[in-house]
């Protein structure tokens, strides 16, 4: 197998390379969806894990990035980003296959899974750090948003429909067959496995173009994007963002198991209703990424996304699970929405600001540097979410009349509402150092606003009241001019019967 990249690229061979990166991400999207999110959290509650080792299991993704050092060396000995992606993913992939079988047949622990775990998410952290300075070069410049935009929305609609069916048979087995419920996450990791090795096959046959092969020294060169102030200023606040997010967000499963006592199918239910926001809006966002700018993208749905932290703080006051429902239903949608635009954008604003010539080495930066914030935050969340489980506030109003008294609960912050609350003061910390960060052709915010709300507008008139109301004179007079023409019909055949019995009358 060649793995080696080439001096030029034509036509044919970057839109096949394209096609198979879409591939590529739906077998990678199989892969992550059996063996993370909501399942790996109800695995590891069955396992009987505790808030720090949940905390662990969200920060190994992100911890590991620290490695990616090894990518910047691995790529300057041998100049081939497909080769390291491939290896490095194939040794990734194994780690999963090796869970799945021996909780099979040794019902393992907690602390094998994230034994295990951690030699998957290394691996794929250098196969990720070369595949995403590959991606920059393959992929043309001006259409990156649309195409990673309908690459998302190809992986989401996947990534919903397994992981409904997947909650439905999980909760089929606890109820009817709940000794083999551990069976059926060990078979989950070895599908998983073998999914992401068919993804390598593919990721193998992707093309690569010949890049700048890097001679100095990695130390010096993770120097260089620190010194770059407007990146530097990206780092802050990207750091500051994911510490936000997962001081909160790895233990809203948790919750939502625990302490609303959701089944599984319920829990990726309002999954599914956040995947299906983000797979109308991707494209969306990724069209006015393209036009105005990622930073504009950004300062538009996070602040979306912080109300949607101070929301989850009034979730489970009251016990009415019908209440709760509808508004954890209304969070999932929004927080989609709003998630959509906001991980497409960071991840092309990285990609826009960081030179081509020297993309691996400040992508690098830019995720060993946030990877120390985003995995250090849901181990202290699982710390905080122990200390706050012994302590609450609680803010109520009381109705008092002679015939009844009636309290309303307005707030009450416990354990993981805790973790919500100070997430979401974090994220806004982070949204004002937004402002610093510099993009070539940004548009103010306000501006995209009211043009995306314009857009709006006329697509629904275009839809429904140019379409519909602005006809309706002309589709009542076709209306009423269809009912003359049939009254005139029966008038004239009820005069033609009548003249035709005429003759035979006078003849008698």
């Amino acid at each position: 197998m060649d793995l080696r990249p080439k001096k030029v690229l034509s036509e044919q061979e970057v839109s096949n390379g394209l096609r198979l990166v879409i591939y590529d991400g739906l077998a990678a999207e199989i892969m992550t969806t059996l063996t993370g999110g909501a399942f790996l959290v109800a695995m590891a509650v069955l396992l009987g894990a505790y808030n720090f080792q949940i905390g662990l299991l969200a920060a190994l993704p992100t911890f590991t990035n620290i490695f990616q050092l090894a990518a910047i060396w691995l790529v300057r000995r041998f100049n081939s980003r497909r080769g390291i992606s491939v290896f490095s993913s194939v040794l990734a992939r194994i780690p999963l296959i090796l869970i799945g079988i021996i909780v099979l047949l040794y019902s393992s622990s907690i602390s094998t899974v994230i034994f295990f775990l951690f030699f998957h998410y290394l691996g794929g952290s250098i196969a990720g750090i070369s595949w995403n300075s590959w991606m920059k070069d393959l992929v043309p410049e001006k259409s990156l948003g649309a195409y990673f935009a309908r690459r998302g929305s190809y992986t989401q609609t996947l990534n919903v429909i397994l992981s409904l069916a997947l909650a439905l048979l999980i909760d089929y087995i606890k109820q009817h067959h709940v000794a083999f419920e551990l069976s059926a996450y060990g078979i989950m990791f070895i599908v998983a496995g073998i999914a992401g090795l068919i993804g390598v096959s593919f990721l193998s046959r992707t093309p690569e173009p010949e890049s700048r092969s890097i001679k100095e020294n990695i130390f010096k060169l993770m120097k260089r994007p620190l010194h770059n102030g407007n990146f530097r200023k990206l780092l802050v606040f990207n750091s500051i963002w994911v510490f936000a997010l997962n001081l909160a967000t790895p233990f809203f499963t948790v919750f939502l198991l625990k302490n609303l006592h959701l089944p599984l199918s319920y829990i990726i239910g309002l999954n599914m209703i956040s995947q299906l926001c983000s797979i109308f809006t991707i494209r969306i966002w990724g069209k006015y990424a393209d036009r105005y700018s990622n930073k504009t993208i950004i300062a538009i749905g996070a602040p979306l996304y912080i109300l949607c932290l101070v929301a989850w703080c009034f979730v489970g006051i009251y016990s009415n699970v019908y209440n709760n429902l509808a508004l954890l239903a209304g969070i999932f949608m929004v927080s989609g929405v709003a998630n959509a635009g906001i991980n497409l954008s960071l991840t092309n604003i990285g990609l826009k600001l960081a030179p081509r010539e020297e993309a691996i080495v400040y992508l690098s930066a830019k995720n060993i540097i946030t990877s120390m914030f985003s995995a250090v935050a849901p181990l202290i969340g699982g710390w905080l979410a122990d200390y706050f489980s012994l302590r609450h506030i609680k803010l109520a109003a009381e109705w008092g009349s002679p015939k009844f008294t009636k309290v309303f609960r307005l707030l009450e912050l416990h354990d993981y509402n805790f973790l919500f609350a100070v997430g979401a003061i974090f994220s806004i910390i982070a949204l004002e150092l937004l402002v610093q960060v510099k993009e070539e052709g940004e548009v103010e915010k306000d501006i995209v606003v009211r043009v995306m709300r314009s857009n709006l507008r006329n697509s629904l008139k275009d839809a429904f009241i140019i379409g519909n109301l602005l006809t309706w004179s002309d589709q009542f007079i076709g209306f009423m001019r269809k009912r003359r023409r049939r009254r005139r019909k029966k008038k004239n055949s009820a005069n033609n019967h009548l003249a035709g019995q005429a003759p035979s009358q006078e003849t008698q």
